[in-house]
């Protein structure tokens, strides 16, 4: 049978079952999974109006690593929680995710089943259903783009929202390096509004406390922290999100190993302090040198924002390249597909291809995408991003080396962001009313 062939008579992921209360024989098991290890990072969890705070209630929480899961758990200890987690995590355990309180979603896509499943989760088991909106871990350590329905969502369910912004997680295991560094952690569990308090405010006051209270700096809270990351390797993988070259401009020639990062155009290179801050590589020879364009990594890549926004605004970003295409259509494994052509353009993502002799076609325009997902390295089969319909998953692999993922992340949001300025988005009522609507 065909890859294709699987993928037409693959039983799909049932994204409509009612989530299940987490077991409670269960309950024990994430504790003795979470504890030694939030214990080995020494955790420190500061709480600010949490006097009092019972489910059921909306938490709303950073990412930035797989630890996450685990000082979340210790942080609402000793209640239980439901959990919106992606459906690769599912991969291998559907039965065990499902017992544990996990709720399936497919990336990026505009699943109103979510929104049901977190109302049953809420109004009518009480618990807490913790959700982690920026969809992905954080590639530098500051905060991803978060959706305006965050605001939306909050307001229509009408629980109390609190707030989990997790600081040294990033520093400790960084997405393009995920080897442990083992240092200390902070949590900081914040209650940002009460149900009355909720009721009480606007749509887009919600939101500009929750993109508030999401504000974080990784390098920046290292530095001030004097959180000193000796590793001798600590800079290898930082070319993955750091893909141009600040001195020459040349994309996708950066390169890492142990504690430096360069480029192989001009052969500048800068290395990376215990405290996370890059400071220039002095040669004698090149008086160039001295210059060390960004010392905060941030920085860094948000000057490569500004770049591919350019180009986006000049109506003239475009990729295509060649890639192997995988699809997840249930939590069984992944279906080799073949191979296909991905273009992304002004209009969105386009993938094309021919499986086994049936043509394929994927389209995902611009304003149905406000992100992507994108892997570094993913399961060693190289860099990814995955494109989702609300019943298969794709995850693809571009081919070649003139391409970076995370140019491909920056330019859907960049591109999203250009698409929807002076669009008007779903009011209070209409989400309402779509959310409420019986279910098949």
């Amino acid at each position: 049978m065909t890859g294709i062939e699987k993928l037409q008579q693959a039983k799909r992921f049932d994204m409509k079952r009612k989530p299940i209360r987490q077991r409670n024989y269960l309950r024990p098991v994430t504790w003795i999974l979470s504890f030694p290890d939030v214990w080995m990072h020494r955790l420190k969890i500061n709480r600010t109006r949490m006097e009092g705070v019972k489910p059921p209630f909306l938490l709303l929480c950073t990412h930035h690593a797989f630890i996450d899961f685990k000082v979340t758990t210790a942080a609402l200890f000793p209640y239980r929680a439901n959990y919106v987690v992606a459906i690769d995590g599912f991969l291998k355990r559907e039965w065990l995710l499902r017992n544990a309180g996990g709720i399936c979603k497919r990336k990026f896509t505009n699943d109103l089943q979510l929104i049901r499943q977190i109302r049953e989760v809420l109004t009518t088991n009480g618990d807490i259903l913790a959700l982690y909106p920026e969809a992905r871990y954080s590639l530098v350590g500051t905060t991803a783009v978060l959706p305006d329905s965050l605001g939306k969502m909050a307001k229509l369910l009408g629980v109390p929202v609190v707030m989990l912004n997790m600081h040294g997680h990033y520093l400790s295991s960084p997405v393009w390096n995920l080897k442990n560094r083992g240092n200390r952690i902070e949590a900081d569990l914040t209650l940002l509004y009460t149900k009355e308090e909720l009721a009480s405010a606007s749509t887009s006051s919600i939101n500009t406390t929750i993109r508030k209270a999401f504000e974080y700096d990784e390098y920046r809270w290292q530095l001030e922290n004097k959180i000193s990351i000796k590793t001798k390797t600590r800079a290898e993988g930082l070319h993955k999100p750091l893909y141009q070259c600040p001195h020459c401009h040349t994309e996708y020639k950066m390169y890492s190993k142990g504690e430096r990062i360069g480029c192989s155009a001009c052969s500048k290179e800068w290395e990376m302090t215990e405290y996370g801050q890059l400071e220039a590589v002095v040669k004698a020879t090149d008086e160039q040198t001295l210059l060390t364009e960004f010392s905060h990594i941030p920085d860094w890549y948000e000057w490569e924002r500004t770049q591919v926004r350019s180009q986006i605004n000049e109506g003239a970003y475009h990729l295509q390249v060649e890639a192997r295409v995988e699809a997840l259509p249930n939590a069984n494994g992944y279906i080799p597909l073949g191979n296909a052509t991905l273009t992304h353009s002004m209009q969105g993502f386009t993938l094309e291809g021919n499986f086994d002799g049936e043509g394929f076609l994927l389209a995902k325009t611009a304003l149905s995408m406000y992100s992507c997902h994108i892997e570094y390295e993913y399961f060693g089969k190289g860099d990814c991003i995955d494109l989702s319909t609300l019943d298969d998953t794709y995850y693809i692999y571009p081919q070649g080396s003139e391409f970076s993922v995370t140019k491909i992340a920056l330019a859907t949001e960049e591109l999203f962001a250009f698409h929807t300025k002076g669009k008007q988005l779903l009011s209070d009522k209409e989400l309402e009313n779509l959310t409420s609507a019986p279910q098949d």
